[in-house]
């Protein structure tokens, strides 16, 4: 699917290198905090976020000219806004743990999905995959560092799979796409819109919805370099008032989010991809409101939050994985709920 959410995600190893050699530069953001233009990094994540990026809302609400960069994991948008290139983007819950963890000064202040059931391990027809134990031996396509990476090793845990008796192999969505159709890889853990190519000829093992409720939970968010988003504020609010109102209609119409309305074609017209496909991914994701998200379910309670301990948990993992060096202390520091609730008293 030229590419839905080729988001978030991936090359820790390589990408981390580069996050901590460029920490030192992160000041630079600072000078477009003196004007009113912002840089904004998004994935191909279909949702109603992108319907903004398409219309122009965010601009108007804010009065802020916004260059608007797309993104193919959560990786590379830490990277870019360590530098300063980027002072806002959407990254997920595990490339935002280990840049943060990396001492990357960045705060996550929105919940653009609870990724849910959008994710899931896919195995291929044919490959004798039934139950898990038939994993081993057998070739799994997965974006390192991304949320289904971190998943996935979860998964084998839970099914008590070493790593070393699998081939793990790095590779992004669409790479993932045209490995399966080669007939190169036996399973793969992806989201839309490689997900749904991968279904057509594969059945699903377990989803990301799953291995949440075992206490893993995964989301993808939106994160502001700390300095800059002090620096603007109303931006801030007006920006996710914008996006909580475009949750907003999705969750009160989401009839007229369907396969054939404007708005399932204009995220297929940005991101790629069929609007039917389109149309079927917002529905695995779930939305949580504004008056949700700053509660200790998500970005409120402190180091109890809900996105707290979820970074915190996520990272505990990438260490245990040797793909970061050390675990902060508190990881609440790296979420702020206070750019919702001013939002939530605009009119």
């Amino acid at each position: 699917m030229a590419t839905f959410s080729q988001r978030r995600r991936h090359l820790l190893g390589q990408t981390l290198g580069a996050v901590t050699l460029l920490a030192a530069t992160f000041g630079m953001g600072s000078a477009a905090a003196q004007s009113k233009e912002v840089t904004i990094a998004y994935q191909q994540i279909a949702g109603p976020l992108i319907t903004l990026i398409n219309s122009g809302a965010i601009e108007k609400a804010t009065g802020y000219k916004i260059n608007w960069r797309q993104f193919e994991s959560g990786a590379k948008v830490a990277t870019a806004m360590t530098s300063g290139d980027v002072q806002v983007g959407v990254i997920g819950s595990s490339p935002l743990a280990a840049a943060v963890s990396r001492g990357v000064e960045l705060q996550l202040f929105w919940i653009l999905d609870d990724i849910n059931e959008a994710e899931a391990l896919v195995v291929r027809n044919g490959s004798k995959i039934d139950k898990p134990a038939d994993l081993k031996g057998k070739k799994i396509a997965v974006p390192f560092v991304s949320t289904t990476h971190f998943h996935m090793m979860f998964a084998l845990e839970q099914w008590g799979i070493k790593p070393n008796e699998v081939e793990l192999l790095n590779m992004q969505p669409n790479q993932i796409a045209a490995a399966w159709e080669r007939g190169d890889i036996d399973a793969a853990f992806a989201w839309d819109p490689a997900l749904a190519r991968i279904k057509q000829s594969g059945k699903v093992l377990i989803t990301s919805g799953e291995l949440s409720k075992k206490g893993k939970a995964t989301f993808d968010g939106i994160a502001v370099q700390k300095k800059w988003g002090e620096q603007n504020p109303e931006f801030m609010a007006k920006f996710v008032k914008a996006i909580a109102d475009a949750d907003a209609n999705f969750r009160a119409n989401p009839a007229q989010w369907g396969a054939d309305s404007a708005h399932a074609k204009a995220i297929a017209a940005k991101i790629g991809g069929e609007a039917k496909d389109a149309a079927e991914a917002i529905k695995l994701y779930a939305y949580p409101s504004a008056e949700q998200q700053t509660t200790a379910a998500w970005l409120g309670g402190g180091k109890d939050g809900g996105a707290a301990k979820a970074l915190k948990a996520t990272s505990d993992f990438l260490k245990e994985q040797k793909r970061i060096d050390a675990v902060a202390p508190d990881y609440s520091v790296f979420v702020t709920p206070k750019y919702v609730e001013a939002a939530l008293k605009l009119k």
